[in-house]
Order: structure tokens, then C-alpha cells, then sequence
């Protein structure tokens, strides 16, 4: 017993609720929006109810970086946003508002900035060599480099670069880069100088293939950090560690956790380190994948529940016709977008050969080592070709970002069958059977069943898991989401393309998960990452119960200027989500350049078509005054009480169901965004003057506030129980009740719903008691008992949030 008197057990539990946020706010950190901007904002967000603030990376970044995850210096908090007493001040006025910040920490990789000097730990390895003691920080493979670190930092190839290279101040410059110099060599002449030096200075074009050192994605500018070595995750924490610890900070969110040698270490040492602090990490789980159960964490940051929200609104019958229109409309070939399962194959071999080629080829000498080494003779004589191959396509049919193994340790059963099951496809990919027992070696080598103690056999599981991430993001939401769009809200992180709804049994049974196993588990609509904002995708799930009227607006659109077919159904479709008319030109043609590049299927970034780009930019411009445009507007007008729908049932679903809900900066208000470029814009907190716009801050400001206000109704206390309406329309219903006390009720496919008649008899049975209905109009009271007819429950509006023991929401 404690000196209260109460259990020790039921004491911790109280701790934990008492730490969990109700709800968090996202704000975005840049120059242009430091912490004394969020200082102000503080009483707006205390009065909307949210009981924490979570805060864009705090460390020093590069300087004008507009993100903060390109950090530069662990230690620090960034003076750009006012450094740690401006931080500090902050978390005063919260505090004295009664709320809490969260943190979000960047573990996986720092900046390699132009000024190298940011970066002290990077410079010194450079300086120093691979005997520098700050080698250990970086995961750099010297041996491929033959004891140099390849920095692609040049615009052309070095002879033609050399003129622009000089010595100065002790340092090697190059344009805006400044760089070490290794002692002794600052008098050499400029050739040998730099073939002196513990790196090599290389075209940037080298990059793709010749790279030694970790990256993230296929960012060279961001390295590898190896947290997994104690001195490393000292260092690197220290500050947000005394951050917690002086009550600076309460939370935390992990930035990809996936990237790391050992996620589940770190964050067990995290969290200890921590003092168990709610955490949430960036984790994309694939349909019915878990959390890992050993990561001691409250969950995820959310994409999972954005996905079951989303599915909610898709309607599966008409997106199977909208796949239809999509292909007649396109003729896209069946790898190249006209089929997803087929395109995300193709994008994730392209990426592995080409985007990812240095990975890949650090993976295959990896594999050639270990079955070189091992005294298991049935891994030797294996082609590095045929390992290659097998290695490639074990990893293009994972169906999660990567499994957890480790050399030597039992793999999860469920991590064991997702490779067994990679292998029976990955084996037919080779035209001799006997050439494909090379899968059986990779195979064993990913599961760590590998014989042998040797360095390679260790690092393989290691590297193959880092690298299935990596290709994950780059070929599902960098390259597949932009090439196969029949629906362009389905292409969203976490999401399913190829079979984007979600039916109602599904949901519920999702939210009985969470609520059983992480109900403090994050919730998102939108983020800075997602490719559009929740209130878009809302409007553009409603093409899936309109296909063929979506079909007859493009039918009647002058194509003439359209660079192809492809281009100009995104076009469309983007500049519906967006839902400004005439669509603007200034937010449409970055975004539909960044979507056309990413596709990579006329030009990429690193291997740009002008002639091409030009093109869609005159095709975009063009729109502004075209025909199509008024057409666009009027279809937009048509589906406007449908959007509404699914815009207040997406956010009434978010804010009630099992987890931590998290708005993004300006959400509360109806929020049409695309995250380029909108993503980079500082948050402002203007009031807003539509409909829409009035009725979902006052929706989301009633749960909010009722959740800080009840917390155990939703935390790791609460129950939640699906409701289901009797009739004829009753799957257009969605209705739980979360502890006995707060009933959620929502309009799903309501365009689908009106063509059909309506509610009609469709009823839904409230449980037992009177409730009152928490979003009545001021002064109009409603309460409601026993059966109720859906037609009078969404009376006046599609969403329903009704409470009981305790009346109305504050």
C-alpha cells in the first residue's frame, strides 16, 4: 500500500491517467511561426479544449528549416524559434492554462548541412576519419568507400567541379558547403588535397549508387544515426530527457522508428529513461497489422485509425466503378497505374534498382559475406546475382513496412509467416528451381536462423528490415499513390488503394482493439505528412458514390491542352479537394508538378523532363478561365451536403472513438489542404465565417472539452460498445457508446442513402436513460429516450453526439 492507502498498482494506474493527454494540438514550429507564436495561441487552444500542445522537432536544425527534422545539434534548442528560454516560457503559459506539451524527437537521423560545421559530431568524423570517436554516432560502411565517407555535394564531376573548390579559413569550400580539412593536408595541391581527405566529394548523381552511409529514404542529406549504442542515445537525448524531467515537456512522439537498427531497444530504453512518459511513434501498420507487443509505448501517432475513418465514407461498389471510369479514361497499362497490386510491384522494383541501389548493393555484399562465412555448407554457393535477386524480391511482396528479427533470436511467429510467405512468390521470380534455393539463404538470413557468429550474419536481419521500410515509403507513398488514382483520397499514408473502403463491422472491430490494447493510442485526420488534409479527402470520398456523374463532368472538359490523360484526372480531382473556385493556379501547379515527379512516370525530380513540366504548368494555368472550371464548381455545389457529412462524421468519429485524438493546426475549422505547399504554411488561428465552418469548431470544441473534462469516459478506463440502427438503411448508420455515457452517431454514404429515399424506418435503440443531445443550439434543449427514429435523431445535421450522467457537454 502506499502511504494513501492506495494499491500500489491502482497508483501507477492513476499516474499514467493523469499523464495521458485528453487530446493534443499539432503546431508547427518555423522561423516564421517561434515559440512566442504559439505562446499566443496558448489561450485560444486552453478555451478549445485540448489538454496538450505537441510541438514540431525543438532542437537546432538547419538554419530556415521550415520542419525541424533535419537537426543539426542534439543539445540545443533551436534559437531560430527562441531558443531553450523561449521554449521554457512557452511551457510556463501552458502551464498556467492547464495544459501540457508534447515533443516530437527525431532518433533515426541528423543533417548532413552544407556548413558542415553544424553538425560537430559529423565534422569530426570527417575530420578524423573512421578512428574518430565520434565514428560510432554515424552508420557509415567504410569498407565500400575504401576508408572514405562518398559526399555527393557536387554539381558536376569533380575535375569539372575543381575550379570551384578552394582552401580557406583552415576548411574546404565549395560553393555554400564548408567542409573539414584532415591535419596535414591543408598545403597539398587541390587534386591531391582532396584525394586526402576521410571523404570523397562526388557528383550528386553518385549518390543513388555509390552512397556508404545510412540514409533516410533516399535523402542524402539526412544520415543515419545509431542510436542502438548507449553512448550515442546519451548524447542524443540528453536534452529532451532533462526537458521531461524539469517539467518542461510531459510527452513524446518518435519520429520512424522503422529506420532504426533495433526499435524495440530503443524504445524500451526510452521509456525507462523517460520515466514511461506517454509516447506514440510514427509506426504505419498495414491492415490488421499490431504494434509490435513488446514496444513499450501508449501506441501510434494515428495513421491507422485515419485509415478506418476514411474507409468508412468510401463506398465499395461505387469505387469498383470508379476504378472502372479511371481506366477507360486513362487507358493506363496494368503496371504503370491501371491495376494497384501490379503498380506497387513494378514502383517497388524500380525503387530497390534504382532510388535505393546503394542499399541494395550493401545488402547483397552483406548477404555474399554471411553465406560465405557461414559453416552451414547449404548457404554457400550462392551467385551474388541470384542473392541479389532473391533479396529483391523477398522484399517487393512484404505487405508491411518491415519485419522484426534479429540473428539468433526467435522471430515473431506472425513476422516469420509474412517472410515464408515472401519466399513462395519471391521463388518463382527465377526461371531455374534449383537457382531459387537462393531465397531459402535470404530467407534464413532475414529470419536470423543463419548458422554461423560472424559480423554479416548479424547485420543482415538489421539492414534487410531498414531497407524494407525505406522501400515501403518510397515506392507505396512516393511512387504507387501517385501513379494509380482512381480515388485520390484513398492514396493516403497507411492507406489501401487497391480496396480503400472500410465496412462497419471492420470499424468496430478496429476500435475494440485499440480500446482493449492501446486506448491511449494516437488518432489523426490530418498531419503535416498526410499527401492531403482530412476535410479534402472527405470531399473527394464522395466521388465513390457518384462515379458515373464524376465521368460525365471530365467527358465534358476540353482535353486538348492536357499533357496526358493521367495528369489531368489528378488535376481534376486535386482541384476539387481543394474546393476553391476558379481553382488557383498558385497551390495547384506545385502540387500537381510534385505529383507528376513523384509519379516518375514522364519525369522525376533527379531526372526532370522541362519540356513536360511545362507543359502541365500551361495545362493548369489554363483552367483558371476555362470551361471545365464553372462545370467543377457547379458539380462542387451539388455535392456540397454530402461533403458536409462526411466532414463532420469523420471528425465527430475521430474525436470519440478508442485513442488520443490529435488535431492539426486549423482542423478544428473546416481545413482543405495538400501538404505541398500548404504543409510549409505557419499556422494561423483567424476566425472563420461559413457554415460548415462554425458548425465543426463548435462539434470538435464540445468533445474536446468534454473530454478534459471527463476523461475516464475515453481513456484506458472507458468501454466502447458499437450500436447498430434496425432497417432497411441501417448500414448508413455508424453509432457506438463510449462507458455507458457518450453516444456517437453518424451518417455514412449519405449521397448513396438520399438516392435510396432516405432514413425511412430506420431506427436506433439508445441504451437506457435520458440523454441530451451535446450539440443542441443554445437555449433548444433536445432530449432524447428509448427508440429513435434516425430521421428525427439527424434532424438539423448528419453527425449525433448525445450524453447521459451529467447533461450536456460544457
Amino acid at each position: 500500500m502506499t502511504r494513501e492507502g492506495v494499491p500500489p498498482a491502482a497508483a501507477r494506474r492513476a499516474a499514467r491517467a493523469a499523464a495521458v493527454p485528453t487530446s493534443t494540438y499539432r503546431l508547427q514550429l518555423q522561423p516564421g511561426f517561434p515559440f512566442a507564436a504559439a505562446e499566443r495561441a496558448v489561450p485560444y487552444l486552453a478555451g478549445l479544449g485540448v489538454s496538450h500542445l505537441h510541438l514540431s522537432p525543438v532542437l537546432t536544425a538547419v538554419p530556415g528549416s521550415t520542419h525541424g527534422y533535419d537537426v543539426t545539434d542534439h543539445g540545443t534548442v533551436r534559437e531560430e524559434l527562441g531558443g531553450e528560454r523561449g521554449l521554457r516560457a512557452l511551457s510556463a503559459a501552458t502551464r498556467a492554462h492547464g495544459l501540457g506539451l508534447v515533443l516530437d524527437i527525431v532518433p533515426n537521423h541528423m543533417a548532413v548541412p552544407a556548413d558542415l560545421r553544424l553538425n560537430r559530431p559529423l565534422w569530426e568524423v570527417l575530420r578524423e576519419g573512421r578512428g574518430s570517436r565520434w565514428a560510432r554516432w554515424f552508420d557509415i560502411d567504410w569498407a565500400a568507400g575504401g576508408g572514405r565517407v562518398l559526399l555527393p555535394v557536387l554539381g558536376d564531376r569533380l575535375h569539372e567541379a575543381l575550379p570551384h573548390i578552394r582552401v580557406e579559413d583552415g576548411t574546404l569550400r565549395y560553393h555554400d558547403h564548408i567542409l573539414p580539412l584532415r591535419e596535414g593536408t591543408e598545403g597539398l595541391p587541390l587534386p591531391e588535397l582532396c584525394a586526402a581527405q576521410h571523404y570523397r566529394l562526388a557528383w550528386w548523381r553518385l549518390g543513388r549508387s555509390e552512397l556508404n552511409y545510412r540514409r533516410f529514404f533516399t535523402i542524402s542529406g539526412l544520415i543515419g544515426v545509431r542510436v542502438e549504442d548507449p553512448e550515442v542515445f546519451a548524447a542524443t537525448h540528453r536534452k529532451v530527457l532533462q526537458l521531461l524531467r524539469e517539467g518542461v515537456a510531459d510527452g513524446l512522439r518518435v519520429d520512424h522508428p522503422d529506420g532504426l537498427a533495433d526499435p524495440a531497444g530503443y524504445l524500451r530504453r526510452l521509456h525507462e529513461e523517460s520515466g514511461g512518459r506517454w509516447t506514440v511513434v510514427e509506426k504505419i501498420l498495414a491492415d490488421g497489422e499490431p504494434l509490435p507487443g513488446s514496444w513499450p509505448v501508449a501506441g501510434t501517432t494515428g495513421y491507422d485509425a485515419l485509415r478506418q475513418v476514411d474507409g468508412l465514407f468510401v463506398d465499395p461498389q461505387g469505387h469498383g466503378e470508379l476504378e472502372a471510369c479511371y481506366r477507360t479514361f486513362t487507358g493506363a497499362q496494368a503496371a504503370l497505374g491501371g491495376e494497384w497490386e501490379a503498380t506497387r510491384l513494378r514502383a517497388a522494383h524500380r525503387v530497390l534498382t534504382h532510388d535505393l541501389a546503394a542499399e541494395t548493393e550493401r545488402l547483397t555484399r552483406t548477404a555474399v559475406w554471411a553465406c560465405a562465412d557461414s559453416p552451414d555448407l547449404s548457404l554457400r554457393d550462392h551467385a551474388p546475382w541470384a542473392l541479389r535477386t532473391a533479396l529483391c524480391e523477398l522484399l517487393v511482396r512484404l505487405p508491411v513496412y518491415r519485419p522484426y528479427t534479429a540473428q539468433g533470436v526467435r522471430p515473431d511467429p506472425r513476422d516469420a509467416a509474412l517472410l515464408e510467405g515472401a519466399a513462395q512468390g519471391a521463388r518463382e521470380a527465377f526461371r531455374l528451381p534449383v537457382e531459387g534455393a537462393a531465397v531459402d539463404a535470404v530467407l534464413r538470413l532475414a529470419l536470423g536462423d543463419a548458422a554461423g557468429d560472424n559480423t554479416a550474419c548479424a547485420e543482415f536481419p538489421v539492414r534487410f528490415a531498414q531497407l524494407s521500410s525505406a522501400l515501403r515509403a518510397k515506392s507505396v507513398e512516393d511512387a504507387a499513390f501517385y501513379r494509380y488514382v482512381p480515388l485520390l483520397s484513398a492514396c493516403e499514408v497507411g492507406g489501401e488503394p487497391g480496396r480503400p473502403a472500410v465496412r462497419p463491422e471492420g470499424f468496430h472491430a478496429y476500435c475494440a482493439r485499440v480500446q482493449r490494447d492501446r486506448p491511449a493510442s494516437g488518432t489523426v485526420l490530418s498531419t503535416h505528412d498526410t499527401k492531403r488534409s482530412g476535410d479534402a479527402r472527405a470531399a473527394l470520398a464522395v466521388l465513390s458514390e457518384c462515379p458515373q456523374r464524376w465521368a460525365e463532368l471530365l467527358a465534358r472538359t476540353d482535353l486538348s491542352r492536357a499533357p496526358d490523360r493521367h495528369t489531368a484526372w489528378v488535376y481534376w480531382q486535386t482541384a476539387l479537394a481543394l474546393g476553391a473556385f476558379p481553382p488557383p493556379p498558385g497551390r495547384l501547379v506545385p502540387a500537381l508538378l510534385k505529383g507528376v515527379r513523384e509519379a516518375g512516370l514522364r519525369t522525376t525530380w533527379t531526372e526532370g523532363d522541362a519540356a513536360y513540366e511545362a507543359a502541365v504548368e500551361r495545362f493548369v494555368t489554363a483552367q483558371r478561365d476555362g470551361a471545365g472550371a464553372p462545370a467543377l464548381a457547379g458539380f462542387a455545389a451539388e455535392l456540397a451536403p454530402y461533403v458536409r457529412a462526411n466532414v463532420l462524421g469523420a471528425a465527430l468519429l475521430q474525436l470519440t472513438m478508442p485513442g488520443v485524438p490529435e488535431l492539426y493546426q486549423g482542423t478544428e475549422h473546416t481545413y482543405r489542404a495538400l501538404v505541398d505547399p500548404d504543409n510549409r504554411d505557419p499556422a494561423t488561428f483567424a476566425e472563420r465565417d461559413s457554415a460548415l465552418d462554425t458548425e465543426k469548431s463548435r462539434l470538435t470544441s464540445a468533445v474536446l472539452r468534454l473530454r478534459r473534462q471527463r476523461p475516464e469516459l475515453f481513456l484506458e478506463a472507458a468501454t466502447y460498445e458499437p450500436l447498430l440502427a434496425e432497417g432497411e438503411m441501417a448500414a448508413h448508420c455508424v453509432a457506438f457508446v463510449r462507458t455507458g455515457a457518450v453516444l456517437t452517431a453518424v451518417t455514412r454514404l449519405s449521397l448513396r442513402l438520399e438516392e435510396r429515399g432516405g432514413w425511412g424506418s430506420t431506427r436506433l435503440t439508445l441504451p437506457p436513460g435520458t440523454w441530451h443531445d451535446a450539440l443542441a443550439e443554445e437555449g433548444h434543449p433536445r432530449k432524447l429516450t428509448g427508440t429513435v427514429p434516425l430521421s428525427r435523431l439527424f434532424e438539423g445535421a448528419p453527425v449525433a453526439l448525445l450524453t447521459r450522467h451529467g447533461g450536456r457537454a460544457p
